[in-house]
């Protein structure tokens, strides 16, 4: 782990922080690297069950890139600095555990991108998201493969060509995030979204959320021939026995993670 992001488990929650507070949480390779590794010590540890990926502070969960670094290391080195942030996107849908944003702040440019990779996303109503880099004579080219996939085109057009900023309500409306709350309620509503993911079976949120990832990209045809041995698999597993016995026993499930 890197000293940019702190790893904190409590409660089978592994809570993943950014902690470069003093320069907006922005994008490093110590953060990027460093939530790499959180993701994969929290996945390897039988005691999580779930991830939160937060901000330090109360006003930016994460401003994106750090502009600062941008040509520092030579040409070829900033293109795999940059493709190290494509990576630790698609890690996120790699990872077994379900993982949900605590959105504390504003999330923006590549700080959205993080945003789109968790599975679930609860922000601050004070919370401002967008895509600035069109007015620093950029294009925000990782985070529109996942923006791509989380609205419609004219929307997703207006805010990577405009550079706008939206509201939280706006941000819940376009389907960015799942849950607005007041800061107050945040840590709360995060954690219980957590929680709740936590409670289920893990073997079958992790085939579940692989499943979805590569059917997302697949022709509806292939697409329905995928799932339908993936759930081939899932009837097989012990947890689904247990939760249909559970059902039909009226009593809740015990899940053995198998």
């Amino acid at each position: 782990m890197d000293g940019e992001v702190r790893y904190e488990v409590e409660g089978g929650t592994a809570r993943l922080t950014i902690d470069r507070e003093a320069a907006r949480n922005a994008l490093s390779p110590g953060v990027i690297s460093g939530l790499e590794a959180g993701l994969a010590r929290a996945d390897a540890d039988p005691a999580v069950r779930a991830i939160v990926l937060t901000g330090a502070g109360s006003r930016v969960f994460c401003a994106g890139g750090d502009l600062s670094g941008l040509s520092g290391d030579g040409f070829l080195a900033g293109h795999e600095g940059r493709r190290a942030y494509g990576a630790l996107l698609q890690a996120f849908s790699r990872a077994r555990k379900p993982t949900v944003a605590r959105v504390n702040g504003h999330a923006l440019a590549g700080g959205l991108g993080l945003v789109l990779a968790c599975d679930l996303a609860v922000a601050s109503a004070d919370a401002g998201f967008g895509l600035p880099e069109i007015d620093r004579g950029l294009f925000p080219m990782m985070v529109m493969a996942l923006l791509q996939r989380h609205v419609g085109r004219k929307r997703a057009l207006e805010l990577l060509l405009t550079g706008d900023r939206l509201t939280g309500a706006q941000a819940l409306e376009w389907g960015l995030v799942n849950r607005v709350v007041p800061a107050a309620e945040l840590d709360a509503t995060a954690q219980g979204l957590a929680q709740k993911l936590g409670g289920k079976s893990q073997a079958i949120l992790a085939l579940g959320r692989r499943s979805y990832f590569t059917a997302e990209d697949l022709p509806v045809a292939q697409a329905m021939e995928f799932l339908a041995a993936q759930l081939s698999l899932n009837v097989l597993s012990e947890d689904a026995a247990e939760g249909v016995t559970a059902f039909l026993e009226k009593r809740p499930a015990k899940w053995t993670d198998r």
